[in-house]
């Protein structure tokens, strides 16, 4: 085969338009699966999140599912400041788009304050440090109570006229008042004497003496 023959060959009619034929398959394969990855997966569509914080939770599971999603309770939490079992905050916010189908998680407002566990602070820390952990909790304190001890050390917990001990647990409502120490002493309980162990020896080795008379 002569080199003309060959070349001829690359630049026949028959050759371009075979890779020009490839060519277009491969874009139109292309496009069918970006199109249909799109159509399948409904890119550019979606369903707007209502907002459902605030309202009771009857009301906003029918509202959410009527708008094709799902709802489910993810936790719990209290605010007094709203009734028993409504929507205290949702994921996602509302306004976001989602798919048909898509979940939407909410937590509620529990029916009665949270109680906790006192922690070990009776007889074991400062005033400071128990009015930390306390307050970390959530509890409410009213002032201290000063009684006769080391100053500012804590010796016992009331809630609501009730000494608390550590681990009852006590309602976050209820509002606890640490009895600590005034940095001054009782002494007003008697005092008990006792005398000294070599003085009582003495007194038990004492010679009688005989008066001799002449």
């Amino acid at each position: 085969m002569k080199a003309k023959e060959f070349f001829g060959k690359f630049v026949s009619g028959f050759l371009w338009g075979n890779l020009l034929a490839m060519v277009i398959v491969i874009f139109l394969l292309a496009l069918g699966v970006k199109y249909g990855l799109e159509i399948y997966t409904h890119h550019g569509e979606g369903i707007v999140v209502p907002k459902i914080e605030g309202m009771l939770y009857a009301n906003a599971r029918t509202l959410v599912e009527e708008g094709g999603l799902r709802i489910i309770v993810s936790d719990s939490g209290y605010n007094k400041r709203l009734a028993a079992d409504c929507v205290l905050a949702q994921n996602p916010g509302p306004g976001t788009q989602v798919k048909e189908g898509h979940t939407v998680y909410v937590t509620i407002n529990s029916p009665s304050s949270p109680s906790f566990a006192i922690p070990d602070v009776v007889d074991n820390s400062s005033y400071r440090e128990a009015e930390a952990k306390l307050m970390a909790l959530g509890f409410k304190l009213l002032p201290p109570q000063l009684v006769s001890g080391e100053k500012d050390w804590v010796y016992g917990i009331l809630c609501r006229g009730r000494r608390v001990s550590t681990g009852d647990r006590v309602s976050i409502d209820a509002p606890l008042t640490l009895m600590i120490g005034n940095g001054q002493y009782d002494t007003d309980g008697e005092i008990e004497y006792i005398e000294p162990e070599y003085k009582l020896m003495l007194d038990n080795n004492v010679d009688e003496f005989e008066e001799i008379v002449e």
